[in-house]
Order: structure tokens, then sequence, then C-alpha cells
């Protein structure tokens, strides 16, 4: 528990309060306030998609093929796996919730947090399924931490959760909103500091709808897996 809130810690403390200042003189207010919901979506994001390790996990150990002979549908293995794995994410997007209101992030509504939790665990699905479609095609366990590394770090630094989408270059601020985080973060932070930068609907709707994708072509995926 402890190694998993140490980074988030690292980036409350070392940017929040490193870059703060700089962030206050160029008028743009709190900078913590500002860091705290995407650090939060970071959190849930490396959770969510390496809960698939798990998959490979169970396949090398033989446990995978246990489950996929048990009288119950694949599609049915999947989603509770999706399901467990959110669930996960989410409690620690919530323990990271908690230590940023420890540094001095204070949400401008209280009112809007079971919102931020719904927001939250549409996130942790989306990357959970997405997790679990790529570990359902691989068998190496260290390949799959390789595929998750090149994709956690993009998916992470352009989705905006360290800088404000506002007056990007216009090929950064296309490749933003080709990220499903973007819009995750943007909800996120609509609804706990009331700063989002498309329409808060956008944004549940994006996220909502390449969730189910991804849980479809999820369950496709797993749905073939030969063991």
């Amino acid at each position: 528990m402890i190694g998993a809130i140490a980074q988030p810690l690292l980036y409350l403390l070392a940017l929040g309060y490193g870059l703060g200042p700089t962030y206050a003189k160029a008028g743009q207010g709190d900078y913590l306030q500002f860091l705290a919901p995407g650090i939060i979506c970071m959190s849930i994001l490396f959770t969510a998609l390496f809960s698939g390790i798990e998959i490979i996990w169970d396949r090398q150990f033989g446990f995978l093929k246990e489950t996929l002979v048990a009288p119950v549908s694949r599609l049915n293995i999947m989603i509770g796996r999706t399901l467990g794995g959110s669930t996960v994410a989410v409690v620690q997007g919530l323990i990271v919730f908690g230590v940023a209101m420890i540094a001095g992030f204070r949400p401008t509504n209280y009112t809007m947090l079971p919102i931020a939790i719904v927001i939250m665990f549409l996130i942790a699905m989306l990357f959970t399924a997405i997790g679990t479609a790529i570990a359902s095609r691989m068998q190496d366990m260290h390949g799959f931490q390789l595929i998750m590394n090149f994709l956690i770090m993009p998916i992470f630094f352009l989705s905006g959760a360290l800088f404000p989408l506002d007056g990007l270059p216009k090929a950064v601020a296309f490749i933003t909103k080709l990220d499903p985080l973007t819009y995750g973060v943007d909800a996120l932070r609509s609804v706990l500091i009331n700063a989002g930068h498309f329409a808060l609907s956008l944004d549940i709707l994006i996220v909502s709808v390449t969730a189910m994708f991804f849980l479809v072509l999820g369950s496709y995926l797993f749905n073939t897996i030969e063991v």
C-alpha cells in the first residue's frame, strides 16, 4: 500500500509545491488544486492497466484453465475480472484522494463527491478492460509489463493531468483529444474543482462509450484464449 501511494505522493509534493509558485505567477491559481485530480487518475490508470497481469499469472500457474472450464460463460468471467480490477483501482484512487486532501487539496463542492466516484469507476473500468484485452493475447509477463510501460506514460502525460489543455499547439491538442484519459481527467476536474475544459456530459459520454467498446473487445479476446 505504501509503495502504491509513493509515486502519486511524489508528484503531488514535488510538482504541486515545486511548480506551484510558477503556476500562480502565471495567473492560473493554485497548482495543487489543478494537479490533484490528474494524480488521482494516474493512480487509477496504473492500477487498472496492470490488473491484466493476473490473467498471465493465472495462465502460467494453470489456474486460468480451471477458470475457463467452469460452468460459467467467459463473458461473465471477463466482466467479473473487470469489475474486480476496477474496484481495486477505485479504492487506490480514493486513497490518493485522501493523501491529496492531507497535502492541501480541497474540492470546491463536496456534494459532487459521489459523482466523482462514479467517474473514477468509469475510468477504472475503461483501463481495466484495456489491460485485460492486451493480457488475453500475451503469455509472457515481462512482455506485458513492457507494453504497459510503453502505453502508460504517453497516456498519462498527454491527458492534461499535469498541464491545462488551453493554448496547446494544434498537433499536441489533437493528440490529447485522442487520449481517453483526457476526458476522464477533465470530468474529474470538473466535478472536484469546477475547472473542466470540455462539457462534463461529453467527458462522461466518451469515457463510457470507450469503456464499453474495450469491454466488448476484451470479452471477445478473452473468449479466444487457448491454454
